[in-house]
């Protein structure tokens, strides 16, 4: 049927179509319902995970769920189904108990259920489903199921061993907590230690301990003791109690591993009563509550305490036998040592007597031959001193001869040679006595081109008689001239 009118096509004749009447919504929706009413009219089990829930407020109010299916097909395809769900107040009272009885478990978001459900379509709400019963034996098998794969994967890796195999120091007072800093648990554990007689050292490295978010926030907290391992004797993981859907954190698989490949011995206080987590199962020692791995801690202390005081006592006991042991053993041979002394002593007594007298003898022996030696010695140095004399003087007359010939010889050749000396010096006094006296002829014979002068060193006019080898100055017409008188005339100085 056409959306819109259209012309007539040419040579047929024109027709009126009319669009056909509209329905209201309502009436299209009515029939909806009716017809979903008589398909759907019986009740399905259907298995589905809780998305989103809405929990009743107050009583007489109703829980509202978010049903969801997810799974992957053969060729790799997410395949999704979302619905809305309803527990009306009446039957969920009936419903959340008789769940929680058999499995433990508050209905929770993550959950997988399977229930029995009512198909629902309303006008205005639209299609929501009635929730008529719940099955808890699957919920049950399901989270069985899960923990058996866990346990096989940590099994298979060797985790749930690894941590048995370390080392549990025998005294633990370095500790490393991870905890919730506000949860009663790591109150009661620090209080229980608090009031014990040892010095623990507690080191809280906080994380929440329930929700979704745990896990992460547990092994967040286990990475940050890693690097600092060498301060700490062990760790322990506490909380206080609680339902069991809140530990069901514990059977994460990825907190199970980091506790199963830790380095240090970790100790569990995790605060259940009936089952272990598996967290427990790969920890080194599993205990029920935090105030049980407080008490733990306190009494291996004191058993190591107990035991260390019996070895000091076994210790004292033995060590006072042997004292009194070895002192008689030295008292024993303190008197053998004195008895032995004394003999050795005697003995070396007598022996010293008899060395002193050969050797008071054999000194005088020796003295008297040594004084004879230094008798015959001391002729001998007077008679090798007289000769020795007698050869030097003999040597110091032949040397005094030789110096005074030589002394003649040198005296003679310098006599010789002071002559020719003087011989030398007195024909260079001439000659320059007739150079003077020719100089002065010449100044007398020449034209008076001024006069000649004699002056004192200092030179003021002399005035005086004149000495041979006064000094003077002679003031020539262009120059003055210093000499000496010698002789009759005055030698011209150099």
């Amino acid at each position: 049927m056409p959306l819109y009118n259209r012309r007539p096509e040419p040579g047929l004749p024109a027709t009126k179509n009319l669009p056909p009447a509209a329905m209201p919504l309502s009436e299209l929706l009515a029939r909806v319902r009716q017809t979903l009413s008589e398909r759907f009219a019986d009740s399905y089990w259907v298995v589905a995970e809780i998305a989103d829930l809405t929990l009743p407020r107050s009583y007489g109010a109703h829980c509202y769920l978010t049903l969801t299916d997810q799974h992957t097909t053969g060729r790799g395809a997410q395949l999704k189904a979302q619905a809305r769900a309803t527990i009306w107040s009446a039957r969920y009272q009936q419903l959340a108990a008789a769940f929680e009885e058999h499995t433990g478990l508050t209905l929770r978001t993550g959950l997988k259920i399977m229930l029995r459900v009512q198909v629902k379509f309303h006008e205005q709400f639209g299609l929501s489903l009635d929730v008529l019963a719940l099955d808890p034996t699957y919920t049950v098998g399901d989270l069985a199921r899960l923990r058996l794969e866990t346990l096989r994967k940590l099994q298979a890796q060797d985790l749930l061993e690894r941590q048995k195999r370390l080392t549990l120091p025998l005294g633990i007072q370095r500790v490393a907590v991870v905890s919730s800093p506000t949860a009663a648990g790591w109150q009661d554990f620090v209080h229980q230690l608090q009031e014990a007689p040892y010095d623990f050292a507690l080191t809280l490295f906080p994380a929440l301990m329930q929700g979704d978010d745990s896990p992460a926030s547990i092994r967040a907290a286990l990475d940050s003791i890693r690097p600092r391992r060498r301060e700490f004797d062990a760790v322990v993981i506490i909380r206080g109690g609680g339902s069991k859907t809140d530990l069901l954190a514990f059977d994460d698989y990825g907190l199970a591993a980091a506790v199963g490949s830790f380095p240090l011995p970790v100790l569990t206080g995790i605060g259940h009563e009936r089952d272990e987590a598996v967290v427990d199962l790969t920890a080194h020692i599993a205990l029920k509550t935090p105030t049980a791995v407080a008490a733990f801690l306190i009494e291996r202390l004191a058993r190591l305490e107990a035991a260390l005081e019996g070895y000091g006592g076994r210790i004292r006991e033995l060590a006072q036998a042997r004292v009194q042991l070895e002192t008689a053993h030295l008292s024993r041979v303190l008197r053998q040592t004195q008895v032995a002394a004394q003999t050795q002593l005697q003995t070396h007594r007598n022996t010293l007597h008899q060395r002193i007298r050969v050797a008071a003898a054999t000194p005088r022996a020796q003295l008297r031959h040594q004084e004879q030696q230094l008798t015959r010695r001391r002729h001998q140095m007077h008679r090798a001193a007289r000769r020795a004399l007698r050869q030097q003087e003999q040597l110091l007359r032949t040397r005094g001869r030789a110096l005074a010939g030589r002394f003649r010889r040198l005296h003679r050749r310098r006599r010789e040679q002071l002559l020719r000396q003087q011989h030398v010096v007195q024909l260079a006094a001439v000659r320059l006595l007739h150079r003077v006296e020719l100089h002065l002829t010449r100044l007398e014979t020449a034209p008076a081109a001024g006069t000649v002068r004699l002056l004192t060193p200092k030179g003021r006019p002399f005035a005086g008689p004149l000495r041979p080898g006064q000094e003077v100055l002679l003031r020539l017409p262009d120059a003055v001239v210093p000499a000496r008188i010698g002789g009759q005339l005055p030698l011209f100085l150099p």
